[in-house]
């Protein structure tokens, strides 16, 4: 499919998709989101086309996951050729070579270097879960510290590190004890008032100022837990000395510091992992989405004298399963021979088109992010900067009515995650098609 395969053939949804639609809605979970009405049918590089023919540009990746595109075709093949020769053994009780592979693959990309050790599970929150579970074990300690508008996951422990948005917690309560959360580094919108050249990271300071002297004490924290670059919570990336003083503040107190890299790790960023662009070297790192390109698989990377837990302590039957470990071997490959570098170079290329929205559209707050790992923040009033979701979620609709698929991300921002193969002609016919949707909203018909 070429980029002449963005198509509309129907209105949306179409009567296959309508039909299907009723039917998800008699039998699967209301817990789902739909921001809207696509059945998808098939996909190939950035193009996906629904039920009733109809073709879309898309920028979601699956929700940063297909890295590679759909069905790259050397994924496809090293799918096919592991479920032809061994689909299922179970890595935790017995041994398999790619499995092994994928271990030494990982240790060897995972920032900061050194000798590292993996534990293989099947998704993003399964990785933080293991990263609790080990940070508790190897330090003795029994309290976490994380960040607001983060989002780790929706299993118990994980959700109790998530601050993102109500709804992910409503009806759940008790969760697991011992969280405590404090600011994140949204320059942007900074909470105390500071513009970035005033910054003197008192979202940093509130650690030791407030949590650690009349909260908690610092001997009780196993591991501050945070994302590089936030996801959910509006794709915001800290400034440098963010991420330095928070290394240096877990270093003083003996914290583990892990990095959340399930949404901006494997390429996304334009390096292989968020860390890389700070220099930092987390104690622990957490990978998914984007790892095997579309398969269930997971990784909680860490230094390899913390993973000093016991044979029965952790495991999962299906964490590295031989044919998701083939896609993410495939996946790594191209990532090393190109991807990485066309998701900087194309996310350069987007953020030179959008750096000016702020000025040419008033409802456009901020623009940015790190390479194909970029948001857009919609806002009521340039001043005040008052948050605006419906007019970004009026925007989502109307590029899907116009072929182009995107998605929110926190409050009021729209995240720009397509797949790394993403070429520029693609890019400019997803900001040509924003900027209408944009000039909608600003003159509407």
């Amino acid at each position: 499919m070429s980029m002449d395969a963005v198509r509309l053939v129907t209105p949306l949804p179409g009567p296959k998709a309508q039909a299907l639609i009723a039917r998800d809605h008699a039998v699967l979970s209301p817990s789902y989101t739909r921001g809207y009405p696509l059945v998808v049918q098939s996909g190939q590089g950035a193009i996906v086309e629904d039920v009733d023919g109809n073709r879309f540009l898309d920028f979601n990746a699956g929700i940063a996951v297909v890295a590679t595109g759909h069905c790259h075709p050397r994924v496809v093949e090293a799918i096919q050729k592991q479920a032809a020769r061994l689909i299922h053994m179970s890595g935790t009780d017995f041994y398999y070579e790619n499995m092994i592979q994928l271990a030494e693959t990982l240790a060897r990309l995972a920032p900061g270097g050194g000798a590292r050790r993996v534990y293989l599970g099947n998704s993003g929150t399964e990785a933080i879960e293991a990263a609790l579970k080990l940070a508790r074990h190897h330090t003795g300690r029994q309290q976490f510290l994380s960040f607001y508008g983060g989002f780790h996951g929706r299993t118990m422990g994980a959700l109790s590190l998530t601050a993102s948005k109500t709804i992910q917690k409503k009806g759940f309560a008790p969760f697991v004890p011992g969280v405590h959360h404090v600011s994140y580094a949204n320059c942007y919108r900074c909470e105390f008032g500071k513009t970035p050249d005033k910054c003197n990271l008192e979202c940093l300071k509130q650690i030791e100022d407030l949590v650690l002297k009349h909260i908690v004490p610092a001997s009780e924290i196993a591991a501050v837990v945070v994302e590089p670059v936030q996801g959910e919570g509006g794709y915001l990336v800290p400034p440098q000395k963010f991420i330095d003083e928070l290394q240096a503040l877990a270093q003083r107190h003996g914290m583990l510091l892990i990095f959340d890299e399930i949404q901006s790790g494997m390429g996304r960023t334009g390096r292989m992992f968020a860390a890389d662009h700070f220099g930092a070297a987390p104690d622990m790192i957490t990978l998914a989405k984007g790892i095997a390109s579309g398969l269930p698989l997971s990784a909680t990377v860490t230094r390899a004298e913390i993973m000093d837990w016991k044979p029965g302590q952790h495991a999962s039957t299906f964490g590295g399963n031989p044919v998701a470990v083939a896609a993410s071997l495939a996946t790594v490959e191209l990532l090393e021979e190109s991807l990485i570098a066309n998701a900087a170079h194309i996310g350069a290329h987007i953020m030179d088109r959008i750096r000016d929205w702020p000025r040419r559209f008033p409802m456009v707050g901020d623009v940015r992010g790190l390479g194909l790992m970029i948001g857009v923040e919609f806002v009521k009033d340039q001043v005040t900067k008052e948050r605006d979701p419906e007019s970004r979620n009026r925007i989502e609709t109307l590029a899907f009515e116009r072929g182009l698929l995107v998605l929110g991300a926190g409050q009021n921002t729209l995240r720009l995650c397509p797949p790394l193969t993403l070429t520029k002609d693609q890019a400019d016919f997803a900001v040509d098609t924003l900027e209408e949707c944009l000039k909608v909203l600003v003159q509407p018909s």
